[in-house]
């Protein structure tokens, strides 16, 4: 290999970092507004299993954020934004599952309300509607949100860590 073609191969290995590096911010990002999106628009109330999805892309964001300003470690932090998002695939297919009854999912649901007093607590948990991880909120072509970020996410992933693992 002469001078000019191994170049050219980092130029291309430091191309698709750079590209992986970007998908590592855009993908968990997307998808978080997404999540948001019908949380707050769309009125859509999170269930415990949607909110634990969520955790992991915050946790890729960081790392994604990170790789921009740590040039030695950018490859590394690729890498864990793109385990921490199939970590979100991961656990969209479990909830997935639970949601089209493929297997048995928590028998514990969620709501998202506080009070100040025992009164207020107790009249908040009664207006809060409750939220079954077994029911599916919303569909697209009849995948619900679980199964379309599993989907994504689980595919991202595995594109970000092809394209930060490739050096030639």
């Amino acid at each position: 290999m002469d001078a000019r073609t191994g170049s050219m191969a980092m130029a291309r290995s430091d191309g698709r970092l750079r590209l992986a590096q970007w998908l590592a911010v855009a993908v968990p990002g997307a998808l978080l507004l997404g999540a948001l999106g019908s949380q707050l628009i769309g009125g859509l109330i999170p269930c415990e299993m949607c909110m634990w999805q969520r955790w992991p892309h915050l946790v890729a964001l960081g790392f994604a954020a990170l790789s921009f300003g740590a040039s030695r470690q950018a490859r590394p932090a690729v890498l864990i934004a793109a385990l921490a998002i199939a970590a979100s695939g991961a656990i969209g297919v479990f909830h997935a599952g639970v949601e089209y009854g493929w297997w048995q999912g928590l028998t514990a649901c969620s709501t998202g309300s506080l009070g100040a007093t025992g009164d207020e607590l107790l009249k908040s948990i009664l207006a809060t509607p409750l939220v079954r991880c077994d029911q599916v909120q919303w569909s697209l072509l009849g995948i619900s949100l679980a199964g379309w970020n599993a989907l994504l996410s689980l595919s991202f992933a595995g594109v970000i860590a092809w394209l930060a693992s490739t050096k030639h």
